[in-house]
């Protein structure tokens, strides 16, 4: 027989036998240790490590009617954004004795489906999801089935839902308002796909920031993904152009866009970053501030709107009303849209 066959057929039994004790003894050793004498819990500890005894948490989870664990399902972890809300997340969870069970959706339904299906069967405590889509059906029966759903950087609107966001459409007036204010007249907008509510939502707020100025423009460059290799995509395009007419201010729908624009623009194509394009991006990344040009960005503060979706799944037995919660951006401005600097 093997070793895993040996693991997988030690019981709670054969602990108990081992040690000397009751099942109910080994039960709160395993559970509530406190209650039990301490020569009797290294007793039973050692009977566990010597007979390799490992607790079946999933038949503990079905008894107990769920477990402890949350789901979050980002859109992407390779975006650093979601990884810092992931961190915030694992952080609250951990000072509630919780874990988190992080997952990506790669922005498709069926994935993110798939991911909830199986963190509904897990019995999880909640699910921390930015949606693939706008519909908000499949949380809402979850919902109905007593798994606690948080919309992370995803405003509820109508929907009966928890929500954690940040306000996306101020956050592209505060970019393009301080580019205007610098004197930049032709501002291009990067970023996409437009079907993202959080990109529709900051290019809405750069249109009403290009509004207030008579003489200034803004166009709408969209990519297919929020990666680095469709900013440098997009600063091809923008390449290819005149000199005359080319933008003087480039908005990035997030930072990664903007990191490829800037290595597109000022490295391949030797455009002076800002004197020539002035660059703002979104999210405020750890790695904006280590580009070549120091990146102005739009911050949103990832690791507390991981924590407070967390705080929202702990409290909803306290508050059976959906809470929404938004944060308010703010610009940081670095070399990439200031004149003193160029390269």
């Amino acid at each position: 027989m093997s070793n895993e066959n040996l693991v997988a057929s030690v019981s709670v039994k054969d602990v108990a036998a081992a040690a000397g004790v009751s099942i109910g003894t080994v039960s709160n050793v395993l559970n509530q240790p406190e209650r039990v004498l301490p020569a009797t819990v290294a007793r039973v500890r050692a009977a566990i490590a010597e007979l390799g005894y490992v607790r079946n948490d999933a038949a503990r989870q079905l008894r107990a009617g769920r477990s402890s664990s949350i789901g979050l399902i980002a859109l992407d972890l390779a975006n650093p954004f979601f990884a810092a809300v992931a961190k915030g997340a694992q952080e609250r969870a951990a000072e509630a004795g919780l874990f988190v069970l992080v997952a990506a959706s790669e922005d498709t339904r069926d994935r993110e489906m798939a991911y909830l299906d199986h963190f509904s069967q897990q019995r999880v405590v909640g699910v921390l999801v930015t949606p693939a889509s706008g519909d908000p059906d499949a949380l809402k029966r979850l919902e109905a089935a007593g798994v606690r759903i948080v919309l992370v950087d995803r405003d509820a609107g109508d929907a009966p839902l928890n929500s954690v966001s940040v306000d996306d459409e101020e956050g592209g007036y505060l970019a393009v308002s301080h580019l205007l204010s610098i004197g930049r007249r032709r501002v291009v907008f990067v970023g996409g796909p437009s079907t993202l509510p959080q990109v529709l939502d900051r290019f809405r707020g750069a249109r009403r920031a290009a509004s207030e100025v008579a003489d200034s423009s803004l166009e709408h460059l969209e990519t297919a993904e929020l990666t680095v290799l469709a900013g440098r995509e997009a600063a091809a395009h923008i390449l290819e152009r005149d000199a005359a007419d080319r933008p003087d201010a480039v908005f990035c729908a997030n930072d990664l866009v903007a990191v490829g624009m800037l290595q597109g623009l000022a490295i391949l194509g030797g455009v002076r970053v800002p004197d020539d394009i002035a660059l703002v991006g979104y999210d405020d990344i750890d790695f904006a501030t280590a580009t070549v040009v120091p990146l102005t960005s739009v911050r949103q503060p990832a690791v507390e709107i991981g924590r407070a979706a967390v705080e929202l799944v702990l409290e909803q037995g306290e508050q059976p009303q959906p809470r929404q919660v938004r944060f308010t951006p703010e610009l940081i401005i670095r070399e990439s849209s200031r004149a003193t600097l160029s390269i």
